[in-house]
């Protein structure tokens, strides 16, 4: 039997993931790459006390359905109570969840085009509508966005603070001010993933039972445990509680859970993969300006880098790069795929891009001149 029963709307997807992974592209080529910087992945690693926590976890036990400790720890750290949080397997699953939630077929969704794809892909998954509005000097508008949301009548308006892919962010009292225009039937999803990342005052200055928005966070940057994949949402208690409706009741496994609480509470630790990853970013964006390049202001774990011309030659500064060795990703929607992104590493693996770059520019230097 070759002819399976998909709904008409599975049918009409592509086969298609947001992204193709580092291994993907490593077997692809046929050797691992030399410096991984394309993933926006903690290089510094998690906290030796998470990495013990989960290496005595018993795993022959299920984790615990609730995550009760975790989401008690995480409620204490945010100043809330439990049942304002929820946690889920990394912001990718949450996303999910909460699309499943809230978007039926034609139901109207705004984000920033060239924003965060997974979330574009839980749309489409469910059938919704999606609307998008430009970034403004490679950050996202949240005036523009909830512009859109009342002159579509958005359910859900995604913006991300921080930013991916551009590191751009506002500060949070920024957002307040704009959300007085937020539509009373639409809800703001905040992505803050790389707020541990960024400048004090990045975060929003709100408490956590406004029922205008939901903030979801992560494991997987500041923390070090993107292979965890611990993510958690807070917002009001009635939509919270509705994530018990639709989740993967034992998504969370039990190491997870206890790798998370150890690196939540190992707050010293975090401090100094910040210093780790402010210095890193400043290697970059030196290493960026020393071949003619512009770093992007970043209040991330990853730099975005200005090529200085359009998307095809960005492209094939990527690929130079990748060809050498050296795993970077870009963004895909003009005008900001005139960049590439890279992520923080180690001195040893800037080293590796410091070497790399220059020719993998002059090769495209090369092919931009022949073509």
């Amino acid at each position: 039997m070759t002819d399976f029963r998909l709904t008409p709307l599975a049918q009409s997807l592509p086969a298609t993931v947001p992204f193709v992974g580092p291994e993907t592209q490593e077997r692809a080529r046929g050797a691992a790459f030399d410096a991984r910087l394309g993933a926006n992945e903690n290089v510094f690693g998690p906290s030796p006390l998470a990495i013990e926590a989960m290496a005595k976890a018993d795993q022959w036990k299920y984790g615990d359905p609730e995550s009760h400790d975790l989401r008690t720890a995480l409620a204490a750290h945010h100043q809330c109570r439990p049942d304002n949080i929820i946690v889920g397997e990394g912001i990718d699953g949450l996303l999910g969840y909460l699309v499943r939630l809230m978007i039926a077929s034609g139901d109207a969704v705004v984000t920033s085009a060239g924003a965060y794809p997974t979330f574009n892909y839980h749309v489409a998954g469910f059938g919704g509508a999606l609307h998008t509005v430009p970034y403004v000097d490679d950050a996202e508008s949240p005036e523009l966005l909830f512009a859109k949301a009342a002159e579509v009548d958005a359910k859900l308006v995604y913006l991300a603070n921080p930013d991916n892919p551009m590191g751009s962010h506002h500060r949070g009292e920024h957002i307040v001010r704009a959300m007085e225009t937020l539509p009373e039937r639409s809800l703001l999803l905040l992505d803050e993933a790389y707020v541990e990342c960024a400048p004090e005052g990045t975060a929003l200055p709100l408490p956590a039972d406004d029922p205008r928005v939901i903030r979801m966070r992560t494991f997987s940057k500041g923390y070090g445990l993107a292979g965890a994949r611990v993510g958690y949402a807070i917002g009001h208690p009635d939509l919270i509680n509705a994530f018990h409706k639709v989740r993967n009741h034992f998504g969370m496994n039990r190491a997870a859970q206890e790798g998370a609480l150890a690196a939540l509470n190992d707050q010293a630790y975090l401090a100094k993969v910040q210093q780790h990853i402010a210095h890193s970013r400043n290697r970059i964006s030196d290493i960026a300006r020393t071949n003619g390049l512009t770093p992007l202001p970043s209040a991330t774990n990853f730099v975005t880098v200005d090529c200085g011309r359009d998307e095809n030659f960005a492209k094939a500064v990527l690929a130079g790069l990748i060809a050498r060795g050296i795993f970077v990703r870009m963004p895909f929607v003009a005008p900001q795929s005139r960049c590439v992104r890279i992520s923080c590493g180690t001195p040893v693996m800037l080293d590796l891009l410091a070497a790399a770059l220059p020719s993998a520019l002059a090769d495209a230097q090369n092919s931009s001149a022949g073509s």
